[in-house]
C-alpha cells in the first residue's frame, strides 16, 4: 500500500507543479495549447508505440480489455437512457453526457497511474485502443447525425489515419504481434521522447485546473451529478462485478481493471462537445469534478484491492 500511496503522491506533486505554473503565468497564455499539441502529436504516440511494441499480445487482448469495454458501455447506455427517456434531453446533449459517463482519461491520467500505481504502462493500452478505435467513432458519428442530420463518412473513415495516437498504437501492436525485433539504437529515441510524456501531461493537466469553475449559470446540474456518479462509482463497481464474479480476475489484474474504470472523464469529451456545440458545460464540469473526485476513489480502490 505504501508504494501505491507514493505513486499517487508523485502524480499529485507533478500536477501541483503544473497548477502553480498555470497560476503564475510563467509560460505565457499559449503554454497549455503548445504543451497539449506536443503531447498529442509527439510524446504520447512515442510512449504508446514503445509500450505496445514490447507488450505481451495475450495481455493486450485479454479479459481486461473485455471487462473495461463492458463496464464503459454499461455506464454510457445507462446515462443515455436516463437523458432521453426521463429528462428528454436532445440526442446530442445525451450523447455528450453518455460519453462523459464512460469515456475515461486513459492517456493523460491513465498512463501515469499505470506507471506509478500499477507498475506497468501496458495496462492502459487496451483501454486506449478500445476508446480510439470503437468508442470515439461511435460518439462522433452520433454527434454528426444529431447536429447536422447526416454523418460525415469521409471524416469518420479518415479519423484513424489522421490520429497520431491510433497510428502509433497500431504500429506498436503490429510489432508485438509479428514479433519483429527493433534494434536498440532505433528504439531508444522513441523511448527517450516517450519518457517525457508522463510528466508533461501531468503538468499540462495541472495548468488546466487553474481558473476553472463548476455549476455556473445554465449548467445542467443533474446531468453533471449523474454522469459523475456513473463514472466514479457505478463504472468501477460494474468492472469489479464483471472482473471478479464473471471473468474470474484476481490480484493485480482485478486491481488494474477496477482502477482503470475509476479514472476520470477524458478531456476528449469536452473537445467533442465544443466541436458540435452540444453539452459543453456538462462535459467541462464532469471532466473537472471527476478528475478531482477520482483521487479519493482510486485510493479506496487501492485499499480494497491492492494486496
Amino acid at each position: 500500500m505504501a508504494g501505491v500511496l507514493t505513486g499517487f503522491g508523485i502524480i499529485g506533486a507533478v500536477i501541483l507543479v503544473g497548477y502553480v505554473i498555470g497560476r503564475s503565468g510563467l509560460l505565457g497564455d499559449s503554454a497549455q495549447f503548445v504543451l497539449s499539441r506536443i503531447v498529442f502529436f509527439v510524446l504520447s504516440p512515442a510512449l504508446l508505440f514503445t509500450v505496445l511494441a514490447k507488450a505481451d499480445v495475450h495481455e493486450l487482448f485479454s479479459r481486461l480489455l473485455v471487462v473495461s469495454a463492458l463496464s464503459a458501455v454499461a455506464a454510457i447506455l445507462l446515462f443515455f437512457a436516463l437523458a432521453r427517456l426521463v429528462w428528454r434531453r436532445r440526442v446530442a446533449d445525451a450523447t455528450v453526457g453518455a460519453a462523459a459517463s464512460g469515456y475515461v482519461n486513459a492517456n493523460n491520467i491513465g498512463l501515469p497511474v499505470a506507471v506509478y500505481v500499477l507498475g506497468n504502462p501496458a495496462f492502459s493500452a487496451p483501454v486506449i485502443l478500445f476508446q480510439l478505435l470503437v468508442l470515439a467513432p461511435i460518439i462522433l458519428t452520433t454527434l454528426d447525425i444529431a447536429t447536422s442530420g447526416a454523418a460525415s463518412v469521409r471524416r469518420i473513415l479518415l479519423q484513424p489515419v489522421r490520429n497520431p495516437l491510433i497510428i502509433a498504437s497500431a504500429l506498436g501492436v503490429i510489432v508485438a504481434v509479428t514479433g519483429v525485433t527493433i534494434p536498440a539504437p532505433v528504439m531508444e529515441p522513441f523511448t527517450l521522447v516517450g519518457g517525457a510524456a508522463v510528466p508533461i501531461v501531468l503538468m499540462s493537466f495541472g495548468m488546466s485546473l487553474h481558473g476553472q469553475r463548476v455549476f455556473e449559470p445554465g449548467s445542467a446540474r443533474i446531468d453533471v451529478v449523474v454522469a459523475t456518479a456513473l463514472k466514479l462509482v457505478v463504472m468501477p463497481l460494474v468492472a469489479w462485478v464483471l472482473g471478479a464474479l464473471v471473468f474470474g480476475l484476481t490480484g493485480l489484474s482485478l486491481f488494474a481493471v477496477v482502477t482503470l474504470a475509476a479514472l476520470p472523464t477524458a478531456q476528449n469529451v469536452f473537445n467533442y462537445a465544443q466541436r458540435y456545440d452540444a453539452g459543453t458545460t456538462l462535459a467541462r464540469d464532469t471532466v473537472l469534478i471527476t478528475t478531482v473526485g477520482s483521487i479519493p476513489v482510486l485510493v479506496v480502490v487501492s485499499l480494497l484491492l491492492n494486496h
